[in-house]
């Protein structure tokens, strides 16, 4: 099955998010982060991950990019209860075998998403605040039609600036 992995062609996602996902994680477009959010909420870093990162499922630090690959039932249902867990962690869900739904509910949405897909085609995430909540469109790129300005900005070593 098809399945979502954190990819990194540099190293600029150490410098846009708070916390970088580690690359080749196995990661959800995480949207539920940002339910309760409001334009006073993004900013700084904090915009970035809103925009355009996706959750890494081991550190749940965000990725700007993720790749299609192919996933055992085993790595899904681990990736799975790390959600659950996360969620009984984080955001106080009383039990893990009542944040289990939730999370399942989560990883076969990722699932069906990559099952459109074909292996190593990259994914990357928009998101916006509408009168209905968060928005997200999300968009494909197959690998050999990126060129890496398509998918990943440059910082330069010594001002940290981007080019």
């Amino acid at each position: 099955m098809r399945f979502a992995r954190t990819i990194r062609f540099d190293a600029s996602d150490d410098n846009v998010f708070e916390r970088a996902a580690m690359s080749d994680e196995w990661a959800v477009s995480g949207a539920f982060e940002f339910s309760n959010w409001t334009e006073a909420d993004i900013a700084g870093k904090r915009r970035q991950a809103f925009a355009n990162g996706w959750l890494g499922l081991e550190s749940f630090g965000r990725a700007t990019i993720v790749a299609v690959a192919e996933a055992t039932q085993a790595e899904i249902e681990a990736a799975t209860l790390a959600l659950a867990a996360h969620f009984v962690a984080r955001y106080g869900a009383p039990a893990l075998e009542a944040a289990l739904p939730v999370a399942r509910e989560e990883v076969a949405h990722m699932q069906a998403m990559c099952e459109d897909h074909e292996l190593n085609d990259l994914l990357v995430v928009e998101r916006r605040l509408s009168e209905a909540g968060v928005h997200e469109a999300f968009r494909s790129i197959r690998p050999g039609d990126a060129s890496i300005d398509m998918v990943a900005k440059h910082v330069d070593g010594d001002d940290h600036g981007w080019r």
